[in-house]
């Protein structure tokens, strides 16, 4: 017995399954031109539908029909009113079709959820569904501190805190197109870091839980010196001493677990600097947009409503 879930989002296209002991994620990043700084949400929404065939294909190799019981999909960023993104109906439209021809239910999420889920559920931390925990959500187009209480089968994710202007993500990737790297950059602006010698920094200021970023872009444009490692790891000391700077002000107030989601969690300096936190953070590969938590919110579904 297995549930599917769906997931489309700006960069990513991944299809997973889950048994409810353990899960297979299938993606793939989306393709962008080199020098650009992502997708139009309609060349986005037309590259997943091309995509998700093949990926389908990969995930269905091994499992049969008879076994899919539930079927969840990512239908907006965030479960708040207003929250919206066309590139999310490739994922919904197709987990509906699948889910009509099967005659099983259908559970929707949003792409928010599934991240918290799948940082927990790889970390093995899975107790946190049901108690109050904070968590970063640090990703191309969002980096929000959130307040997460249990919410039936999900979470309610509250934002207290994070970027007043760019993302992190942003930040990382305008960064990486500076030093004429491919986008997304974050795995190569990471690398690169870690051959850095100098250690200054810009200090950001943070103001209880809230910093902006845009002013670090200004800074690492000034501080440029042609080399690389240098730059990225100038540009990831201004931008991690923010995290951690507004991580410490929340745990003051919240005293509970930080779980960190979202592609820039993946980080390697990140975690270093977050190691005398109560800090969680998951394997890099579901760091990063998949499928996997929203599969693992379906199973928690599917067996809640008693089908």
């Amino acid at each position: 017995m297995r549930v599917l879930g769906f997931d489309t989002s700006n960069y990513t296209t991944s299809v997973a399954s889950f048994d409810g002991v353990n899960g297979n994620n299938v993606s793939r990043l989306l393709d962008v031109e080199q020098g650009s700084l992502g997708l139009r949400q309609s060349d986005a929404l037309f590259a997943h539908v091309k995509r998700l065939p093949e990926l389908t294909d990969r995930l269905f190799s091994d499992i049969g029909a008879g076994q899919i019981v539930a079927i969840g999909a990512s239908t907006r960023p965030r479960a708040v009113d207003g929250s919206y993104m066309p590139c999310f109906l490739a994922g919904h439209s197709q987990a509906s079709v699948l889910a009509s021809a099967l005659g099983v239910p259908l559970f929707a999420f949003s792409h928010q959820q599934g991240h918290i889920a799948a940082s927990l559920f790889s970390s093995e931390h899975m107790e946190l569904m049901d108690e109050p925990h904070l968590a970063w959500h640090l990703s191309g187009g969002t980096t929000e501190l959130l307040y997460v209480t249990p919410e039936g089968v999900s979470v309610h994710a509250e934002r207290i805190g994070g970027t007043t202007d760019i993302s992190a993500g942003q930040l990382i990737d305008r960064t990486g197109k500076l030093l004429g790297l491919s986008f997304p950059s974050g795995k190569e602006i990471d690398r690169l870091s870690r051959e850095a010698t100098d250690k200054s920094v810009f200090r950001v200021k943070v103001h209880d839980t809230e910093f902006s970023l845009s002013g670090v872009q200004n800074k690492v444009e000034q501080y440029h010196k042609g080399v690389p490692a240098e730059t990225a790891g100038y540009a990831l000391r201004c931008l991690i001493g923010a995290i951690v700077e507004a991580t410490q002000n929340a745990l003051e107030k919240y005293r509970c677990k930080v779980v960190f989601a979202g592609g820039v969690a993946s980080n390697s300096l990140l975690r270093e600097k977050c190691g005398k936190l109560p800090c969680i953070f998951c394997p890099p590969q579901f760091a990063t947009d998949n499928a996997l938590g929203t599969a693992v919110l379906t199973w928690r579904a599917y067996h809640a409503a008693g089908l």
